[in-house]
């Protein structure tokens, strides 16, 4: 069986909400860490794109957002921005199935780093004790959490939008400054994960200074779905895209 073919049928599998092998989720990570170790802190994907946020876990909300999107990766870009496993019960498919989209997709499914995507944070909101209940060990938690020190850092979206999981770091001015940290590790607070309050001045800056139109987060939650901030001028503009 070839390898395109093999990624076919567990992410219709997954698709179903139907767990792999432990065996099969260890060749998986394997597969996306050759994928991600050649990507860069900030990911370059073009438009048209659909972005989405935290999913937590939340299995069917995901095949809604793709049925809302009329495709999952097999026919649209896509942007993730973060937060994948956690607080639900179906932390494990949700994960699987985007990673298996990005090994067979690459180039159309991006998916970065969010603050639950560490071990610690993992054991507090119920991704480990899922694995545990899943798999009987924690294996699969030990290749997903290995996987998650490889996630981006941000995206750009065709040089415009900049999007990010929780915000800017006050140690943060300069795009250039992000494409020199070492990700590859446990997230610590700090640059790869300290977000603030963005107040007007700070986001025209920012804007300003690294020539993108506006700051795409997440991280947050609000009724409506998504929220823009500030105002609709150019330089000035934040848009929050909540779970």
């Amino acid at each position: 069986m070839s390898v395109s073919s093999d990624l076919n049928r567990q992410i219709d599998q997954l698709t179903r909400c139907e767990i792999l092998k432990e065996i099969e989720v260890k060749a998986l990570c394997a597969k996306a860490h050759e994928i991600l170790i050649e990507e860069e802190n900030i990911q370059r994907i073009d438009f048209p794109v659909i972005i989405c946020v935290d999913t937590h876990g939340q299995f069917f909300d995901l095949k809604e957002l793709f049925k809302v999107g009329s495709g999952d990766a097999r026919e649209k870009n896509y942007l993730f921005l973060g937060d994948f496993v956690g607080r639900c019960y179906n932390s494990v498919e949700t994960f699987l199935l985007l990673l298996a989209l990005k090994v067979r997709y690459p180039d159309r499914m991006v998916l970065i780093r969010g603050n639950h995507k560490c071990r610690q944070i993992t054991q507090v909101y119920g991704f480990y004790d899922e694995c545990l209940r899943k798999y009987g060990t924690a294996a699969v938690w030990r290749y997903c959490t290995d996987i998650f020190d490889y996630l981006s850092l941000s995206a750009i979206t065709d040089g415009m939008i900049f999007c990010v999981h929780a915000g800017l770091s006050p140690s943060i001015q300069y795009l250039d400054q992000i494409r020199c940290i070492d990700r590859k590790q446990e997230i610590k607070l700090g640059v790869v994960c300290h977000p603030v309050s963005l107040a007007i001045y700070v986001v025209s800056q920012f804007n300003r200074t690294n020539d993108v139109h506006m700051i795409c987060q997440a991280h947050q939650l609000v009724m409506e779905g998504f929220k823009w901030h500030f105002n609709e001028r150019p330089h000035h503009r934040e848009v929050a895209v909540y779970h």
